[in-house]
């Protein structure tokens, strides 16, 4: 059976970015692909990539070898037939636990050599990204540039990857304790009743989209 890896790479395990990985499995799953769902940042202590060049040497050439919580993660990725990835956006940035995962699950495969890559095994990837900003305003700020950045990388290293952006989302479901005054609130919260459920759907169909490919 065809299998797809679907991370959640939120500290939060049932937020917007949560709810739309989790939909991207649902539409993978309707058409009968098994899916293996990790929430990162409830694995036990990992870290990013720590430099000691193992997946250079030949007894271990473009596979890492640092054991820790992401070790199985990157073996189930290793076998697996897609990747759907998730994370806030945090100070224009994906996450820590993204970027630890990131650095581990690309520099196996960098060789230094003209044929850059040695994974011989590409499949899809779908990355999602959530964040307070509103995507219109992602180039204002530079946002795109670093979004494009991580699909390049991705389509060199892992797969083809396709990219969904859900800016200007609600953060928390009760404003009143914060005083926030940066935004309009009451904005937020009418895109959260109709924009984040077509949404959802949406991923949903790239979920599903990705199984009925692989």
């Amino acid at each position: 059976m065809k299998k797809i890896v679907a991370i959640n790479a939120s500290p939060r395990a049932n937020w917007n970015t949560a709810q739309l990985v989790k939909e991207a499995v649902k539409g993978a799953e309707s058409v009968g692909v098994e899916v293996e769902y990790i929430d990162l940042y409830k694995l036990e202590k990992f870290t990013g990539c720590i430099s000691c060049f193992d997946c250079k040497q030949p007894k271990s050439y473009g596979k890492c070898t640092c054991k820790d919580a992401l070790t199985p993660v990157l073996e189930s990725i290793r076998n697996a037939d897609g990747l759907i990835m998730g994370t806030p956006n945090y100070f224009g940035d994906v996450t820590a636990g993204f970027r630890a995962l990131y650095e581990r699950l690309v520099f196996q495969y960098l060789t230094y050599k003209m044929d850059i890559s040695c994974n011989t095994r590409k499949i899809p990837v779908l990355f999602i990204m959530t964040s307070n900003l509103p995507e219109e305003a992602y180039p204002q700020h530079g946002y795109d540039k670093k979004i494009e950045s991580y699909k390049e990388t991705f389509d060199l290293f892992i797969g083809e990857t396709k990219i969904f952006i859900s800016g200007n989302t609600l953060q928390v479901s009760n404003y009143k304790p914060f005083g926030w005054t940066l935004f309009d609130i009451e904005e937020k919260k009418k895109r959260h009743e109709e924009v984040f459920p077509i949404e959802k759907e949406k991923v949903f169909a790239l979920g599903k989209e990705m199984a009925e490919k692989i």
